[in-house]
Formats: structure tokens, C-alpha cells, sequence
């Protein structure tokens, strides 16, 4: 058994895909923002993750942005 996840049994780093899912964009989107720093991401040797928290505060900037507009 896993013991590395979060409440609710959520995993605390998704894959490209599952980020991608998550945030309701194609996995190059979001491969393009971990890229430049807007949604930061782990790197795990060949592996890239996103964790759950960045995802979350990436959505909570976006929305600030948006009110801000």
C-alpha cells in the first residue's frame, strides 16, 4: 500500500496527463507552463510531475488575474 498520498487518497504528484485533466488543458499546456515557470513542476530523473498544492495556486493566480482585469 501507498502510503505517499493526500487526503481522500489523491496523489500528491500527477503526471503531465493527469495535470492536464485536472486543469481541463492539453498536456503540451501544460507542459508549455511548467516550461517557462508559471506552474512549477518536480522533476524526478527523466520524470516530470506537478504537484497538487501548484496546481491549486496556479488556478487561485489565474483567478486573481482575472479579477484584477
Amino acid at each position: 500500500m501507498n502510503t505517499w498520498k493526500t487526503e481522500g487518497d489523491a496523489p500528491l504528484l500527477l503526471t503531465t496527463d493527469e495535470a492536464a485533466r485536472a486543469l481541463g488543458l492539453s498536456p503540451r499546456k501544460v507542459w508549455e507552463l511548467g516550461a517557462v515557470g508559471e506552474l512549477p513542476r518536480v522533476q524526478i530523473g527523466r520524470s516530470v510531475r506537478f504537484a497538487r498544492g501548484d496546481i491549486e495556486d496556479f488556478i487561485a493566480r489565474q483567478r486573481r488575474k482575472a479579477v484584477q482585469r
